[in-house]
């Protein structure tokens, strides 16, 4: 049966963990891609907005008479047919493109990226990341030498200040809280680093 390396603080492995059952799912990604998309939808900001002739400031007064100048009738120097008039059917703020998404379906999603990842070992388990004081070098040289300088997702409790500390200023390498974990954030990154009862916490 398939393993999980675990390493210590130095990179080295020091011993394996049989692989759980959570970690069997089989790869579904057409429910990873329905997930995956949803939790974009659902970040994303709506910055583009237009105004209508009635929300443009000024043509309060009309340009013209209405009859005797030989040009067309015209209300308001706003409308969307002058420059600076308002625009017709222009985009709103107002936009929802939010994309419901039950929790079943988020964690299956979860599980499946977790166990393709296991499979072809890009998940990877650490001792501890407990640590007496910041110390980003000594971090720097255990995740080169267990991803080989690959990108990495760093999953730390956040009572873990120490390892945050630490970790937040290395290149290619992503801090995250194990709750906030999802099959986005995992699919963006190569290798997932955590300890074994973060692990288990998802095959709850």
């Amino acid at each position: 049966m398939a393993s999980l390396n675990i390493y210590n603080q130095k990179g080295e492995v020091k011993s394996e963990m049989e692989m759980p059952k959570f970690l069997m799912e089989k790869w579904n990604p057409l429910l990873v891609k329905q997930v995956v998309d949803s939790i974009l939808a659902n970040a994303r900001q709506v910055l583009a907005n237009t105004k209508g002739r009635g929300e443009v400031r000024g043509g309060g007064k009309k340009p013209w008479k209405q009859k005797g100048t030989g040009r067309a009738r015209s209300g308001s120097s706003r409308s969307p047919l002058w420059k600076g008039g308002g625009v017709t059917f222009g985009p709103k703020k107002e936009r929802n493109f939010s994309k419901k998404i039950n929790k079943k379906m988020l964690k299956k999603a979860l599980l499946s990226v977790l166990s393709k990842k296991a499979k072809e070992g890009e998940l990877m388990l650490v001792e501890s990341f407990e640590l007496s004081s910041p110390k980003t070098k000594a971090v720097s040289g255990m995740v080169k030498r267990i991803t080989g300088g690959k990108s990495a997702l760093i999953l730390i409790g956040k009572d873990n200040k120490n390892a945050s500390l630490s970790f937040r200023n290395l290149s290619r390498v992503k801090v995250l809280m194990p709750e906030n974990l999802n099959a986005y954030e995992l699919l963006n990154s190569k290798n997932v680093l955590m300890d074994k009862p973060t692990l288990e916490k998802y095959g709850k």
